[in-house]
């Protein structure tokens, strides 16, 4: 039993007496803080069984006693609002790069003081005997409020190991392979065949006629061929926008289609082209797209068109997708009516940004019958939920502090970028 005893504690691996191990490091932060890059060393401790065999699974424990970079003099941090993830590198007898993740776990981190990070974990199968190393690599730091914001540091020197685990042999070498028994028994012959000659289904059905033409009789059909569906050409369309914290300037294709409904007419606005991905991480229906396609020739005014929010959160990184817009266009004329785009406003984060066209072009051309209470004669067909009179400012957070107002570029950083760039962003899809 002592014997037995003895060999079941030769088995359980003892944790490595890990050392500390420091690194000059390099930390960015996210483009939208207007931050620099920070140079400071990291303190990590890793903790690993000293000895294991060949096929285990262990579990790796990252510690850092000192993260590279403090919380700036930007905003305190809330309670379990960081998460770090990072890379382990393992070298020796076996390479690899271990995924570590710590929770979303930490106190509430005051601007200028420490970084207080939790403990990372992950895992490595052990393939081959001999001493595999485990060294420290570059890690991230997320921060979920008031956006989600990540800051990557990654190491300015060599870095030494900071743990070894001693493999040995796995015994057998691998997991063997079944065999199938013999004499397994054989279906049996002579099943009985489905009968033939089933009924078949009757035919000749009648097939009911659909009322009317097609077409409906009401307003003006287009032209004399009855036509229901527009098209409108694709047209570049130099922005000039006004955000919170500033000016931008852009061109974006865009198209307007239009879809006959008696005497009015279904728009659809579309964006064609992306030039940039989402600067940050936005959360779900945080962001509303709407436009006033102006109207000119026989017709005169806007139409209101908009978008739904995002449905889903957009990743930083990510392409972001603008919606159709839409809305109705009564006409208020007859004759030849042009529709070109027009002002666009995005709401976002609890800002708006508002984009005018330098320069006018008609995407559409339409034959129109003057419908009651039509758009002619100028002002606008919209709602009024396209626009906002907060245009020049930011959202209220409760304090006018310079600090609150420094935390606020964070998320007006974010809507400047949007701003300059939401009528360009990646539809994803087809051109009709």
């Amino acid at each position: 039993m002592l014997g037995g005893a003895g060999i079941l504690l030769g088995v359980a691996a003892a944790p490595a007496q890990a050392a500390e191990v420091s690194y000059k490091t390099e930390c960015v932060p996210p483009s939208i803080s207007g931050l620099p890059p920070v140079q400071g060393t990291t303190k990590v401790e890793i903790t690993a069984p000293a000895e294991a065999k060949v096929g285990d699974e262990v579990t790796i424990t990252w510690k850092f006693t000192q993260a590279a970079s403090k919380n700036p003099d930007v905003l305190d941090l809330d309670k379990d609002t960081v998460k770090p993830t990072g890379t382990l590198k393992a070298g020796g007898a076996q390479t690899a790069d271990i995924a570590m993740e710590g929770p979303r776990q930490n106190p509430a981190i005051p601007k200028n003081s420490d970084m207080k990070l939790s403990d990372m974990t992950g895992k490595l199968k052990l393939t081959a005997a001999g001493d595999v190393t485990l060294t420290p690599d570059a890690y991230n730091i997320n921060v979920s409020k008031p956006i989600s914001t990540d800051t990557k540091c990654t190491p300015k020197e060599t870095v030494k190991s900071s743990a070894t685990i001693k493999v040995t042999g796995g015994g057998t070498g691998g997991t063997p392979t079944p065999t199938l028994p013999t004499g397994l028994p054989t279906l049996p012959t002579g099943l009985p065949t489905l009968p033939t000659g089933l009924p078949t289904l009757p035919t000749g059905s009648a097939t009911p006629s659909p009322s009317g033409s097609g077409t409906d009789g009401g307003g003006d059909s287009g032209g004399s061929d009855g036509q229901t569906d527009f098209t409108g050409k694709e047209v570049s369309v130099p922005y000039a926008c006004k955000t919170p914290i500033g000016d931008k300037n852009a061109t974006s294709p865009v198209q307007i289609n239009a879809k006959k409904n008696g005497g009015s007419y279904d728009l659809t606005v579309q964006f064609k082209k992306s030039v940039m991905d989402s600067p940050a991480d936005i959360p779900a229906d945080s962001v509303k797209p709407s436009m006033e396609v102006a109207l000119g020739g026989a017709d005169k005014g806007t139409v209101h068109v908009e978008g739904p929010t995002n449905s889903a959160a957009i990743k930083s990184g990510d392409p972001i997708e603008v919606p159709d817009l839409t809305g109705t266009y009564k006409p208020g004329a007859t004759g030849e009516s042009t529709l070109s785009p027009g002002v666009l406003t995005v709401k976002a984060l609890g800002t708006t940004t508002t984009c005018t066209p330098t320069k006018s072009e008609v995407s559409l051309t339409l034959d129109t019958s003057e419908q009651a209470s039509g758009a002619s004669g100028g002002g606008s067909t919209s709602s009024g939920s396209g626009s906002s009179g907060t245009s020049g400012g930011l959202a209220e957070t409760g304090s006018g502090s310079h600090s609150a107002l420094k935390a606020l570029g964070l998320v007006a950083g974010t809507v400047i970028l949007l701003g300059g760039a939401v009528f360009t962003f990646m539809p994803g899809r087809r051109t009709r």
